[in-house]
């Protein structure tokens, strides 16, 4: 779906039009009564009435240093597995722009605020969980009877472990328990929290990214 099929379908919903009103709109416009058989010459024009009935597509959020800020129903799940790939040395560039690249790629979707449909979000979601876990071995959904595990951000910080600590198992974690205690001020894996986990990818990413700077080899723990 285009950019420009998204959009007219957000001004449907913000203009309340039932099924039947919108498509014989469609088609007093341009003789289609759907956006998807239209050239985007032809979407163009029905956007351009859409706008004279009151459609005001919603401006482009800020960051507090004046960048655009990423937005659109599924554009927080899709920023967490960018990040998550970023700190597993997957990605190699963090900025939301590189993600709306790859959305794009995925979807044929200029940028995550289209998103609007699950079938398409899904394409992009399922593209960058398939890429972590053939690159980094994480497997979404997958607890391997660990209650600890049963979290995405524990799931991406022991994919991190691992890279950081060749031969890390389950059974013998190599200072995994005491690194991440460490940093989050918790004694047992099962009480650490997402916003807990998020600390913990954090400071492992800037390992990994510190180690591949560095001729490629990858830093020793203190918490080994």
């Amino acid at each position: 779906m285009t950019a420009s099929i998204a959009a007219i379908h957000i001004a449907k919903k913000q203009l309340g039009l039932d099924d039947d009103t919108y498509r014989a709109k469609l088609a007093r416009i341009t003789g289609k009564s759907s956006a998807k058989e239209m050239t985007e010459a032809e979407r163009q024009r029905v956007l351009t009435v859409l706008r004279n009935d009151g459609f005001t597509p919603a401006p482009a959020a800020r960051r507090g240093d004046g960048r655009q800020k990423l937005t659109g129903k599924y554009a927080k799940k899709l920023q967490a597995l960018w990040i998550a790939a970023w700190n597993l040395g997957i990605v190699r560039d963090r900025d939301d722009n590189a993600l709306i690249a790859f959305v794009k790629r995925q979807t044929g979707i200029d940028h995550t605020r289209f998103l609007v449909y699950a079938d398409d979000a899904k394409r992009a979601i399922e593209a960058l969980k398939g890429w972590i876990n053939r690159e980094a071995g994480v497997s979404y959904g997958n607890t391997n009877g660990y209650e600890w595990l049963s979290t995405d951000g524990a799931k991406v910080a022991w994919a991190q472990w691992k890279i950081l600590m060749p031969g890390a198992g389950l059974l013998v974690r190599k200072g995994f328990d005491s690194e991440v205690a460490k940093l989050t001020g918790r004694s047992m894996l099962q009480e650490v929290t997402a916003a807990d986990w998020r600390i913990v990818m954090n400071s492992f990413g800037d390992r990994i990214r510190a180690g591949r700077g560095r001729s490629g080899d990858l830093p020793v723990s203190r918490g080994a």
